[in-house]
């Protein structure tokens, strides 16, 4: 059992006092430490006269540029104009549908004329855009018409059907034989082009219909037109192959008279005025023309050349005399710049026209023919140049052996002679007359072909040394700025000259 003291507890007044101390001490410790915090920097602090209201300082603007280190800044060089497009036109001669060329494609189940381009079709297809001249008409057996040759001519329709699948696009009907099975036949020939998806040039359908095409080839709008000769004489008469058009015709077919070329030319200047307004940038005409088996063209084609070149025309493709003519490089006489390239004639695509078949025919230049091709390129700033030109002789190949009779168009690559008999199939004989054809072609057209490449070579190499300049150095043309970029490439070139000299 526990005992309860009476005596009171002991004080331990030390203890005491020492933890009072202690707590004043931390205390004023406390105190102190709030002070330091508080006790800002005055150039870090400012208040407002005022108000109690503290403003921090913003933060420190970046260094500036003038002392950081300098960032090398890379300038790209110059990039003259340069050929941004270019479009390839190829054109060949009558496709003149004589009765025997009919005759030997008519197969079991109907006609098919796929053998005449067998054999160019590579080099038809090659191009951007491709024209023939379609000589016949197609009239069909449904209007009492046969199928025939000359002197009037109409084809079945599958002609047509041949030469799109070779890869022609257009096909120019305004020739001496457009009218040969009247009214029906020119406008039926018009139904089955379009129907098969080409395009017709040089009849129309309609007065409403414009008489030209401007056609856009990769970005390159080409204009092209296509006229005949005319047969009649009389003013208020339009006459074909010596049949006069109806009246509701002869205003449908892009004619001239030449007793009335003045006519003529003022017609063209409108069309080509129209042609640039459809934004045509670049010319072409086909022109049938001349005289029949004639190697070379007459006073007439000549003179009517010229003309076409001074309404500034780039390029003339003539048919009709069934042979090849001259190729010529023509200087326009009203703008000494302008020049225009022209082959007289391209001479026969097919035809039954060979030596010892007519009286007029004495050589075998009838059977001969061309794929002639001219390229436009459009630059970087928007212009159009006629960039070169170029022909392919062509071979009538009449095949008459155990496979069946044919008419081959062969496209003669010279550079590929030695192959020409296994891939055409025929003998070594015929190897030597399509050398022969060969060589008859390139007499007629080899100067004046060499004359215009030589020409389009040294205006593309002109036009290229002056946009190069014009790029790196654009301080010689500072005074010069508001000039036509051709007439500084004129300049460039006579400077070369001069300094070749």
């Amino acid at each position: 059992m526990s005992r309860k003291s009476n005596n009171p507890p002991r004080r331990h007044t030390g203890a005491i006092i020492v933890m009072i101390l202690l707590m004043l001490c931390f205390i004023a410790g406390t105190v102190l430490m709030i002070k330091l915090c508080l006790d800002i920097p005055n150039q870090e602090v400012s208040a407002r006269p005022g108000s109690s209201t503290i403003q921090l300082p913003t933060a420190p603007e970046k260094e500036t540029a003038e002392t950081e280190a300098p960032t090398e800044t890379t300038i790209p060089d110059p990039v003259p104009e340069h050929v941004v497009s270019t479009a390839t036109i190829v054109s060949t001669g009558d496709i003149l549908m004589h009765k025997p060329v009919i005759d030997v494609n008519w197969k079991k189940d109907g006609y098919d004329f796929e053998s005449i381009f067998r054999y160019i079709a590579e080099d038809v297809t090659a191009a951007d855009y491709a024209v023939a001249n379609l000589e016949t008409t197609l009239a069909s057996t449904d209007n009492g018409y046969a199928y025939a040759g000359y002197p009037n001519f109409n084809c079945p329709d599958e002609i047509v059907d041949g030469a799109k699948e070779a890869g022609f696009d257009m096909l120019l009907n305004a020739n001496n034989h457009s009218y040969d099975t009247s009214s029906v036949g020119a406008h039926r020939t018009i139904e089955v082009i379009r129907d098969r998806g080409l395009q017709n040039l040089g009849f129309v359908d309609s007065e409403e219909e414009k008489r030209y095409v401007v056609q856009e080839i990769n970005g390159i709008h080409v204009g092209m037109i296509c006229y005949t000769y005319e047969t009649d004489n009389r003013a208020d008469t339009v006459a074909l192959n010596g049949l006069p058009l109806k009246a509701a015709d002869k205003n449908l077919v892009n004619a001239f008279d030449y007793n009335a070329l003045d006519t003529f030319y003022a017609e063209l200047e409108g069309h080509l005025a129209d042609m640039e307004t459809d934004g045509a940038e670049a010319t072409i005409v086909y022109i049938h023309w001349g005289d029949e088996y004639q190697l070379k063209q007459n006073a007439s084609q000549t003179k009517i050349a010229q003309k076409i070149c001074d309404l500034g025309v780039d390029v003339i493709i003539g048919g009709h005399p069934h042979v090849v003519q001259p190729m010529e490089l023509l200087t326009s006489t009203t703008d000494p710049d302008h020049k225009t390239v022209c082959l007289y004639s391209m001479g026969n695509a097919v035809s039954n026209q060979r030596q010892g078949n007519l009286e007029r025919i004495t050589t075998a230049h009838t059977e001969d023919g061309v794929l002639f091709s001219v390229t436009f390129s459009k630059y970087s700033d928007g212009t159009v140049y006629l960039e070169s030109t170029d022909l392919l002789p062509v071979w009538v190949y009449r095949r008459n052996n155990a496979t069946g009779n044919e008419y081959n168009m062969i496209p003669l690559h010279l550079d590929q002679a030695d192959g020409w008999q296994e891939a055409y199939n025929i003998q070594e004989q015929t190897v030597n007359a399509a050398k022969n054809s060969h060589a008859r072609t390139m007499a007629i057209v080899g100067e004046g072909l060499t004359a215009c490449q030589d020409w389009l070579t040294q205006q593309y190499e002109a036009r290229e040394q002056y946009y190069y300049d014009l790029a790196w150095y654009p301080e010689k043309f500072a005074t010069e700025a508001t000039e036509a970029p051709t007439e500084a490439i004129t300049e460039a070139a006579t400077e070369d000259t001069q300094s070749a000299n």
